[in-house]
């Protein structure tokens, strides 16, 4: 018997190539597209992206000889994903929806779907392998890094478990991203120069702030500007009791005021930026431009400063609470007062950085060898031992 695997057809090259390889490896492929999303008052372009998409996908399963169908998961990814979105944006934290859309949506209601459908296997296009290993008699599975450094994924997959790579495959992880697009121009899909998606997950190419306004209702606040030399960036606490109160000092959220700078600009909404952000502050007259280095929803205050090497863009250390917390690899948990060195990132596309995990009571630290810019509450860090992905969690 052939094992049956069903791929998220997406209508782009990547996912149009994970069907054709799989086919080639004689499994019986069925194509389907998740349709997520209806409202297209919020899109940018007047085109309607999930329709091209979905027309995309349908064409590539013709070529392929393979059944095709559309699923309309827009109740749940509205459930799952926005109305998440929209209440993380409100307490003041930036949401990764790509990497909720992953856990919630992809690997759990579209994955439930497909097994119903009778599925051994669920396939993406993402770049990322997938390895086992055999433990006390048992397969453990293991989220690797895609051979494609440029392109690599796994960072959105950061909170899949054990169950949900169990029944997984990813077809392209081993290929480079312009091997992907040769297959596909051989084997003639009509994917094969097709752009790469920008965008939220399967929404199209949204305004955020546009598509938080609709939520989120705009109300008048300040722009307020931190001094380089702020007397809290030059106050140091050096001796600690523990490497706990250590830890928690070097994670610890700047509690600024008014008064601690000058009131620059206005804006719409605290909760409509994010740390780091530079884009949307208008203000000018500067020597450098500003950046946010924090947000205060409940007072609906922005606070910035001058440059990129501004000293409240940069901490050392940040916290995961344990409800928060997830390893792909549970087998590698820490117990309480453990540590263990690992590489980080703490957003898509950054460089895997040094760093240790200790874990506490309440949660896990993970302190980095060098300083980091912009942490974000509401985004994730995840971890590596070397080029496996072993967990992850929410910054709080």
């Amino acid at each position: 018997m052939k094992k049956r695997v069903i791929v998220g057809l997406s209508g782009g090259v990547d996912s149009s190539v994970a069907a054709y390889l799989l086919k080639e490896q004689g499994y019986e492929v069925i194509g389907l597209f998740m349709k997520n999303w209806h409202d297209d008052s919020v899109t940018i372009s007047d085109e309607c992206p999930w329709l091209d998409d979905s027309n995309d996908a349908m064409l590539v399963a013709e070529k392929l000889g393979i059944p095709f169908q559309t699923v309309d998961l827009s109740e749940q990814y509205k459930s799952r994903i926005v109305d998440y979105m929209f209440n993380e944006y409100e307490k003041g934290r930036t949401p990764n929806p790509d990497i909720l859309c992953n856990r919630e949506i992809k690997f759990d209601v579209f994955m439930k779907i497909a097994l119903d459908l009778g599925a051994d296997y669920v396939a993406t296009g993402h770049y990322c392998r997938k390895g086992s290993i055999k433990k006390d008699g048992k397969d453990v599975f293991q989220l690797l890094a895609g051979k494609d450094n440029n392109k690599d994924q796994s960072y959105f997959l950061c909170q899949l478990s054990q169950e949900q790579l169990a029944k997984a495959l990813f077809p392209i992880g081993e290929l480079q991203k312009p091997e992907v697009r040769e297959i596909a121009a051989k084997a003639d899909l009509i994917t094969a120069d097709k752009k790469d998606s920008q965008g939220l997950c399967f929404i199209g190419k949204v305004r955020l702030p546009d598509f938080l306004q609709q939520q989120l209702k705009p109300k008048d606040g300040v722009i307020v500007e931190i001094p380089k030399d702020h007397l809290y960036y030059k106050t140091r606490q050096d001796a600690f009791s523990s490497k706990a109160e250590e830890l928690q000092y070097l994670s610890r959220k700047a509690d600024y005021a008014l008064e601690d700078g000058e009131v620059v600009g206005k804006h719409q909404g605290a909760h409509y930026f994010t740390k780091g952000q530079r884009k949307g502050l208008s203000v000018g007259g500067k020597v450098e431009p500003l950046f946010v280095i924090d947000t205060n929803v409940q007072d609906n205050v922005i606070y910035t400063g001058q440059g990129k090497q501004h000293p409240g863009l940069y901490k050392k250390a940040l916290f995961v609470s344990n409800d928060e917390l997830h390893w792909v690899r549970p087998d590698l948990a820490l117990k309480v007062d453990e540590t263990l060195e690992v590489l980080a990132r703490i957003r898509y596309r950054q460089a895997l950085e040094k760093a240790t995990l200790y874990k506490v009571d309440s949660g896990m630290y993970v302190e980095f060898e060098n300083m980091q810019s912009a942490i974000t509450e509401g985004q994730f860090v995840a971890w590596y031992l070397e080029d496996e992905l072993v967990g992850s969690g929410v910054i709080s």
